[in-house]
């Protein structure tokens, strides 16, 4: 089992002119060469099919009634099998095959079950000849067939009933799994074809697909033929496309793969009464969100809530270990240091709750699983070492829309610091401390975050002229230095953009994963970006090493 699963595509749904999910399939079943679906059993296995480029999927009914909990003997209803068919159908933008059994009765329910698959963009069914209700093929010996005749009555209904001209029915032809001969198997295929089947499947247990190529050879190609190699899987696909096989279903194993690996991972969280064995060796939860489409859903939700009131959101930035700290950081990272009797980080989430920010995503790095608070999205840096801030920005990107603050995870200040940072109008706007431009610091040999801005702080709070900024860095000359970086911006959904688009062009020229914050803003202001600076006065602190900690625990 993987523990990362690719980022999910949106379905490829079909665009004005494209064509129809019937169509698509259509199209593989006449084609010249070997194509290939391969089973799902529910919207997620659908998916994962798609996901991995296949480009039809075999609804499998002995593996959507197992994963109802029932038996392969259409103890699932069909109205039942047709709502896992609609999540299937909604989530995929390929065409789907289904396992119709026997076509749920005679022909009159065979119409009625054409016609509701055609509503819900069903590409194809494929029903057998045997009797209602159906028993799974590879059970018993010698199950009995229906009547040619009947059956093929059965298929005229369906095509009759069908809602687009391109809907494909598939006739299973089970005479040799049920013990009958080859000519049986091929005079049966043959009165299907003329009944209107849009294509043949031939059904074998067999260990070889002797007699599936032989049939195959004594077919002639006369219409597609559709194979299942469950039980002959050994047989090169090679000699399928020799012999002219126009479709081979991979039948069944998405569901005996999720088998196995549910049984395992349960037994052992049973056995060890712990996750800590098994939670690395399967998909995180991250990938669930991912494969559901909830990236998908928070770009409608920008598109379609415009006219509502904006939520603020906010990003903060705690990868880092903090090593200044010695012991206090060996299992946590700094922003997981106690203040007072909570972790950094959770005061500064609560500062963060307390001015409105709903969404507050904290990227982690070092000794991550300490970072476990409630209420709060994580993205993981898991290069931390090797990688500065921006790179841990970006791991976060798709966070970076709308109204965002931005703010480092070691930090400590109070609400009004974040009422100012808000107050101030701009696209992108840093909080700047005014009294402190660096010199304690300095002198303490430590790298500052300075600023220059279009003029110094007047002590004027009243005074609403915009101060924007000229400069940021860590070494500019001190007649140029106005105030200190507190470590908060916010951006406005312009300012998002912008940023945005900044990772973009740092990671396409080399220079995003190693790059500062400072650097980040520099590059915005050289390329003629406006910053403007909120002023305030002290009333904040950076927890970096001890001294700062017991600075922090007097703040609070």
């Amino acid at each position: 089992m993987s523990r990362n699963l690719k980022m999910m595509r949106q379905p490829a749904a079909k665009q004005p002119g494209g064509p129809s999910k019937a169509k698509q399939f259509r199209a593989m079943l006449g084609a010249p060469e070997l194509d290939f679906l391969m089973e799902a059993h529910n919207g997620l296995s659908a998916k994962i099919v798609e996901e991995a480029g296949f480009k039809g999927i075999w609804a499998s009914g002995l593996s959507i009634s197992s994963a109802l909990g029932v038996r392969d003997s259409n103890e699932a209803s069909w109205t039942q099998v047709l709502e896992v068919l609609e999540f299937m159908s909604d989530a995929t933008g390929i065409p789907i095959l289904v396992d119709g059994d026997t076509g749920y009765g005679n022909f009159n329910n065979m119409r009625r079950l054409v016609r509701k698959l055609g509503q819900r963009d069903i590409a194809a069914v494929c029903i057998e000849d045997k009797l209602f209700p159906k028993t799974n093929s590879f059970i018993g010996q010698a199950q009995p067939l229906a009547d040619i005749a009947e059956f093929c009555g059965k298929i005229k209904a369906g095509k009759d009933s069908q809602p687009d001209d391109d809907f494909s029915i598939i006739a299973r032809v089970e005479a040799l799994i049920s013990g009958w001969s080859m000519d049986e198997a091929l005079k049966r295929a043959e009165a299907y074809h003329e009944a209107g089947a849009d294509g043949i499947l031939i059904h074998s247990k067999m260990a070889t697909a002797d007699e599936i190529l032989t049939f195959a050879r004594e077919w002639g190609n006369r219409a597609p033929l559709v194979i299942v190699p469950t039980m002959y899987y050994r047989t090169p696909t090679d000699a399928y496309r020799e012999h002219k096989i126009s479709l081979a279903i991979w039948a069944n194993h998405n569901l005996r793969a999720a088998l196995s690996a549910m049984r395992t991972v349960t037994q052992r969280i049973k056995d060890d009464e712990s996750l800590v064995g098994v939670e690395e060796e399967i998909a995180s939860v991250r990938a669930v969100f991912d494969i559901a489409g909830n990236k998908e859903l928070a770009e409608a939700e920008r598109r379609y809530l415009e006219a509502a009131e904006r939520k603020t959101r906010a990003v903060v930035l705690a990868a880092s270990r903090g090593s200044k700290l010695g012991k206090l950081t060996e299992d946590k990272p700094k922003c997981m240091v106690d203040v007072r009797g909570e972790p950094l980080l959770k005061r500064l989430v609560g500062t963060l709750r307390e001015a409105g920010i709903g969404e507050v995503t904290v990227v982690r790095g070092w000794k991550k699983e300490a970072i476990d608070l409630p209420s709060i999205a994580t993205a993981d840096n898991d290069e931390f070492a090797d990688t500065g801030e921006v790179a841990s920005l970006a791991c976060a990107g798709d966070k970076i829309a709308g109204d965002v603050v931005i703010g480092y995870g070691d930090i400590l200040f109070k609400r009004f610091v974040l009422d100012a940072l808000n107050d101030t109008d701009g696209d992108i706007v840093l909080a700047a401390d005014a009294l402190s431009r660096g010199r304690d610091a300095a002198g303490a040999g430590r790298l500052v975050d300075l600023v220059g801005c279009s003029r110094p702080f007047t002590g004027d709070f009243l005074d609403d002229e915009p101060v924007t900024l000229t400069r940021i860095g860590n070494d500019l000359p001190p007649a140029e230095v106005d105030a200190e970086w507190v470590g908060l911006a916010r951006l406005s959904e312009k300012g998002s953009a912008r940023v945005a688009a900044e990772l973009e062009a740092m990671r396409a020229d080399g220079t995003l994963k190693s790059a500062s914050l400072l650097d980040l803003f520099q590059r915005l202001l050289d390329a003629g970006q406006i910053i403007t600076a909120a002023y305030v006065t002290g009333h904040w602190f950076d927890v970096d090493d001890a001294f700062d900690l017991a600075k922090a625990r007097n703040l609070m």
